[in-house]
């Protein structure tokens, strides 16, 4: 009889599921994710920013500005401790927090010992923001504030002295105030009425109003507002800002336009119910430098 080749089969057995491994691979993964999430939201990060400019006095080198804004929702630590600690520690000549400092979900029990121990670090000017007039509590707000060291500037100025050289700094209330309240471009045209040469400095909550400022003819905006765009992409300035724009600009960091420069921090706290993406809390500390003109 013919012998026939034996040939063996391979047949492919079928991977079994495994529900257990793939159970902690998903729990890893979302545990990764609010970790991450977690991180990106109560993380204080610091960041120097130089400006300079031929109108800053040689007096003022070096001079460092904490600038602090949109800190609704948010202490970082019992009492305000962790940020008043980091604060202490980028050892500033000056501290501006540009508005939205309490929304409705804020204790403004806290707002004494913040506003205390802010001063106690460095002189400490105030604006408001929107949500202060939202919740109408400016005027409580503004009343603690003073009462704590801290000062506040309503469509106001004042100068500020090193040796015999001098800046001036000057604050505007949010647009949500009076509507027959001083305007910025009356606020310009009155300091430089008053101070032609002087370097002067604008603290206003609002980021995207920057083309406004600069055609006021401030040298320098602190501002904030924009949270940074709450989620921060590649090549982008930010995913959505506060005011609900897609794809936002000057919501981080240093930008000019035309002779004036602003400086943009991403603030400290959140618009809830949203939450940061590879957007941590921000401090930036301004420092200024005199530029040959």
């Amino acid at each position: 009889m013919p012998r026939f080749p034996i040939r063996k089969c391979n047949i492919k057995r079928k991977k079994r599921p495994h529900p257990v491994r793939n159970l902690m691979i998903f729990f890893l993964l979302v545990l990764g994710f609010l970790l991450l999430t977690y991180l990106q939201n109560n993380t204080l990060t610091t960041r120097e920013i130089p400006v300079l400019d031929s109108r800053i006095p040689r007096e003022f080198d070096g001079f460092r500005i904490v600038l602090l804004s949109d800190g609704h929702g948010k202490q970082f630590g019992p009492g305000y401790s962790g940020l008043l600690r980091q604060v202490a520690e980028l050892s500033p000549d000056l501290i501006v927090y540009t508005g939205d400092m309490a929304d409705s979900s804020t204790e403004l029990s806290g707002l004494p010992g913040l506003s205390r121990g802010l001063s106690n670090i460095a002189p400490t000017y105030y604006v408001t923001g929107n949500h202060e007039w939202e919740i109408r509590q400016v005027p409580k707000i503004t009343r603690i504030l003073k009462e704590n060291g801290a000062s506040v500037l309503q469509n106001q100025f004042v100068t500020l002295t090193r040796g015999k050289q001098s800046i001036v700094l000057a604050g505007v209330n949010d647009p949500n105030g009076p509507k027959d309240q001083k305007t910025p471009e009356q606020l310009a045209s009155q300091i430089r009425n008053r101070y032609f040469n002087s370097f002067v400095i604008l603290l206003a909550h609002r980021n995207n109003l920057f083309s406004k400022y600069a055609a006021c003819g401030y040298d320098l905006v602190l501002s904030g507002h924009a949270h940074g765009g709450l989620v921060r992409l590649p090549f982008t300035d930010g995913l959505i800002d506060s005011q609900h724009t897609l794809f936002p600009t000057w919501t981080s960091g240093l930008y000019s336009l035309g002779n004036t420069q602003m400086v943009v921090s991403r603030g400290l706290g959140n618009i809830k119910p949203s939450f940061r993406v590879f957007n941590p809390p921000d401090i930036p500390v301004v420092v200024l430098h005199p530029k040959a003109s």
